[in-house]
């Protein structure tokens, strides 16, 4: 009876110890979950080039030559472009606010007045111009304030993507032990546990990859329209539309749309005409095309579940929540897909011995 309950103290006392170093290791890790992170997204996008790589290579070879790759073709540009975009931000809402202070909103403003007249209660007027001159202020207010935070930031931020620099190199090189020690903390079978592995990488390129090269190139063609219509901050503007194309139904045209209708309105219904040839035609169409090739059969999350992980995403993780809120959901849904398929194969009756 003594022996049972100093056992039972002893496994108490083990398992309270392995709760305190889970807690004080999450502790220490917790200042890095955003670079950890963002260098785990990579090492899940570039397994299969660091695989062909290390054929011929090596192991630490292959994950240096990658993470130079990263860095030069994809953090420097991104760190460039998010440059602009701050700055070209602040521009706009500048130029927006300069446009609504100007006036000249042409059959517009009478729309507005009619739609007004007709919905508004009694004794409430909206002014479409002072409406617009506040949503402009704010707008200016708020890019300001984040360029400060940007500023302020700069060490701390500089010193995230050493960081996740840094830890790419070892996710990439140490990638397959890393794989091996998380298969032992898998309650399944090895065939189930690979299944498993194989469908969720599967779910998170064909869902966040093709996600992610397709609000690229809509951001661009959409970026690029508005260069070639003569509107302002470009650069600023294809990087919201690309961003909005990641959500599904949603895509580019809330901004493209009003600046299709800002431009019909002040009198230049050409380039109006061209803007939504190339961002409604030609973007649809490129989605329509480089969608099935990206895909290539494989199956996809659909839309909802895009959607939700999304915006679901961003609200836990901040901005990494746009490919790893898309990661999380692919991963679960590739382990239920297989333990399901797998549990429905078990209980379904024996075939008959022909």
């Amino acid at each position: 009876m003594v022996q049972n309950a100093e056992t039972r103290f002893s496994n108490v006392l083990f398992y309270g110890v392995v709760l305190c170093l889970a807690y004080l290791v999450f502790r220490v890790f917790q200042p890095f979950l955003a670079p950890l992170g963002w260098a785990a997204v990579f090492g899940v996008i570039f397994y299969s080039l660091r695989k062909r790589f290390e054929r011929k290579w090596g192991r630490t070879q292959s994950a240096v030559l990658i993470t130079l790759g990263v860095t030069l073709i994809l953090i420097v540009p991104v760190l460039l472009l998010a440059a602009m975009f701050v700055r070209e931000g602040i521009a706009a809402a500048r130029d927006i606010q300069a446009a609504m202070v100007g006036g000249g909103y042409g059959w517009l403003s009478h729309a507005w007045g009619w739609l007004a007249s007709h919905i508004a209660a009694d004794g409430i007027t909206v002014d479409l111009p002072d409406l617009l001159r506040q949503g402009a202020s704010r707008a200016g207010e708020y890019m300001a304030a984040e360029l400060g935070a940007v500023i302020r930031n700069i060490v701390v931020f500089l010193f995230e993507l050493f960081v996740m620099i840094f830890a790419l190199f070892y996710f990439l090189r140490d990638g397959d032990a890393m794989l091996n020690r998380f298969r032992l903390f898998l309650p399944f079978e090895e065939t189930m546990t690979e299944r498993m592995l194989a469908e969720a990488r599967e779910l998170i390129f064909a869902s966040v990859t093709t996600s992610l090269v397709i609000a690229a190139v809509q951001g661009i063609i959409c970026g690029g329209a508005f260069a070639i219509v003569g509107l302002s901050s470009p650069i600023f503007w294809g990087v919201v539309m690309g961003f909005l194309s990641l959500l599904p139904v949603v895509g580019a045209w809330p901004i493209w749309i009003p600046a299709a209708i800002w431009m019909f309105s002040t009198g230049h219904a050409g380039r109006a005409l061209i803007l939504i040839a190339i961002c409604g035609a030609l973007g649809a169409t490129i989605d329509n095309i480089l969608r099935p090739v990206l895909l290539g059969g494989r199956a996809s999350l659909n839309g909802l579940l895009v959607f939700i992980s999304v915006l679901g995403g961003i609200a836990v993780f901040g901005v990494l929540g746009v490919v790893l809120g898309p990661i999380v959901v692919a991963t679960a849904v590739g382990i239920l897909d297989v333990y399901s398929g797998t549990v429905v194969a078990e209980s379904a009756p024996d075939a008959p011995v022909l």
